[in-house]
């Protein structure tokens, strides 16, 4: 096949798939340690403390990409998913569970949701992935969304691995990983769906893998800072989470 062929929709999801392979975050020497019960208190607070901004960040990024959706299909696609991270006022959605999670770690929630003590790694990857969902194509937002297709793996080890080797977490304090079973198939077979069938030409295919590259990098990018601050050599930047 040519390099400028359109390749068939299995194709693509194929290769989509194997850029998870080699470069979900599953992979990262931090998670190992984390699943692993190789981590202190502190450190496993740290790493809480961070992925909020990423998780208080979601529905950002989702917003903005409401906006420029041209479809009610398309919106109220991505309306359902700005409800299972925001809530819809009597029931919580993923925001709140996760400060359930730094509550019952121990942090205050004040200190956890005004950023104060944020890695500046851990900010410019966010702020990046919300800034390539605002102001890239549609077809490239949606694209970066399909790390999911590799979570269900991820929330699995992560909870039966922290539960087995941590005894200050709970399954109560697990809780946000729950729904995120089920939600996250939800939305991967959509985003796929749209990613297999919209591309005209193969230089959109390559942007949609160029897109699931970018966001599992960031991802990655995010535990590179955690692990530099809180593990080896363990110098968290002036201002950061000092435990």
């Amino acid at each position: 096949m040519s390099d400028t062929a359109l390749l068939p929709p299995e194709e693509l999801e194929a290769r989509l798939r194997a850029i998870g392979a080699e470069r979900y975050h599953i992979l990262h020497p931090f998670h190992h340690l984390l699943h692993g019960g190789r981590l202190s208190k502190a450190q496993v607070q740290a790493w809480a403390l961070n992925r909020y901004y990423y998780q208080a960040s979601i529905p950002a990024k989702d917003a903005s990409l409401v906006a420029r959706l041209p479809t009610p299909e398309l919106r109220r696609e991505w309306r359902r998913r700005l409800v299972d991270h925001d809530g819809d006022g009597s029931h919580p959605g993923g925001v709140e569970r996760w400060l359930r999670l730094t509550d019952g770690l121990g942090l205050d929630r004040d200190y956890v949701v005004s950023l104060e003590g944020l890695l500046p790694g851990t900010r410019y990857a966010v702020d990046a992935y919300v800034n390539f969902v605002k102001y890239r194509s549609v077809l490239e937002a949606v694209a970066s969304s399909l790390t999911e297709m590799f979570s269900p793996d991820i929330i699995s080890q992560r909870v039966s691995g922290m539960l087995r080797n941590y005894d200050f977490v709970s399954a109560e304090t697990l809780a946000y990983f729950t729904p995120r079973l089920t939600q996250a198939p939800q939305d991967v077979a959509f985003a796929m769906d749209y990613v297999k069938r919209v591309p005209a030409t193969r230089a959109e295919q390559e942007q949609v893998m160029a897109a699931l590259r970018f966001k599992c990098d960031l991802l990655w990018a995010q535990l590179d800072a955690l692990h530099f601050a809180y593990v080896e050599p363990a110098l968290p930047p002036p201002g950061a989470y000092r435990p």
